[in-house]
């Protein structure tokens, strides 16, 4: 079934369906690439991995645990003392992966990393998760790759500009390494809001070659009828999350009417 929205569908940030929609959407963008790019270039799906605490939700390095232990003078055993220890009790540390999905697309001859695409995810958007993310960002936006970036969430912050973002519920932004050959940090914002269909996207490869159009709304219309995520959306739930209330009434009248 068809998502009752022309663009993303809210209900599925709201309810908790986002890791699965990330997923997906990674997926099918990087199959939608390859069906466009020259004989000279390849799109992957690739992750990174670090183990996060899951209780303090902090990143820590991963060492052996150290019993800590108090001795008391026991009975003596051949004229000497024995220890008696007894053992202190201490709550362990229980790691969890955190896996960052993206997109990296390469010059096939020389496997040459070109491009790197991000689709941001509520832990990319805030507490601790948002600092490791932009370390990561920052990393190659010093290289000689061009970044390109999806922030199709309402909720968290949005990335770091010189000056506002436009108003806007879904961000594109695409950092070319053209402007950074000349010390500049340019980045082109696609913006658009929750009532619009998502647009085309320009994915820059290696000059002179042309960019890549990619169809977002395909990608995201694909994703949603074959995760099926209007059998599992509870419509009949008001709706949570940052939005304005002129679009929550909006969506509301949509829900209603499935």
């Amino acid at each position: 079934m068809p998502s009752l929205f022309p663009g993303l569908d809210p209900f599925v940030e709201a309810q908790g369906y986002w890791p699965s929609f990330h997923l997906k959407f990674l997926n099918y963008l990087q199959e939608a690439l390859s069906d466009r790019l020259p004989d000279d270039y390849k799109a992957r799906l690739d992750e990174r991995v670090r183990m996060v605490d899951v209780d303090a939700e902090a990143e820590y390095l991963i060492k052996p645990d150290i019993a800590v232990l108090r001795s008391t003078q026991g009975r003596s055993r051949g004229g000497a003392a024995v220890a008696v220890l007894e053992p202190e009790t201490i709550p362990t540390v229980v790691f969890d992966e955190d896996r960052a999905n993206y997109v990296k697309i390469l010059h096939r001859p020389d496997r040459r990393l070109v491009t790197v695409i991000e689709l941001l995810s509520p832990f990319n958007k805030a507490g601790p998760g948002r600092q490791d993310y932009l370390q990561r960002r920052s990393a190659v936006l010093r290289q000689d790759v061009h970044l390109v970036e999806l922030d199709l969430l309402l909720g968290g912050e949005r990335l770091p500009m010189r000056r506002p973002l436009p108003p806007a519920d879904f961000y594109a932004l695409v950092a070319r390494t053209e402007p950074r050959q000349q010390g500049r940090y340019d980045c082109e914002v696609y913006s658009w809001t929750l009532r619009d269909a998502l647009p085309g996207l320009p994915v820059p490869l290696l000059a002179p070659e042309a960019d890549v159009r990619v169809d977002l709304a395909a990608v995201n219309a694909t994703v949603f009828e074959r995760g099926r995520y209007a059998r599992s959306i509870s419509y009949a739930r008001p709706l949570e999350g940052p939005i304005h209330p002129e679009d929550r009434a909006w969506v509301a009248d949509r829900a209603a009417a499935r």
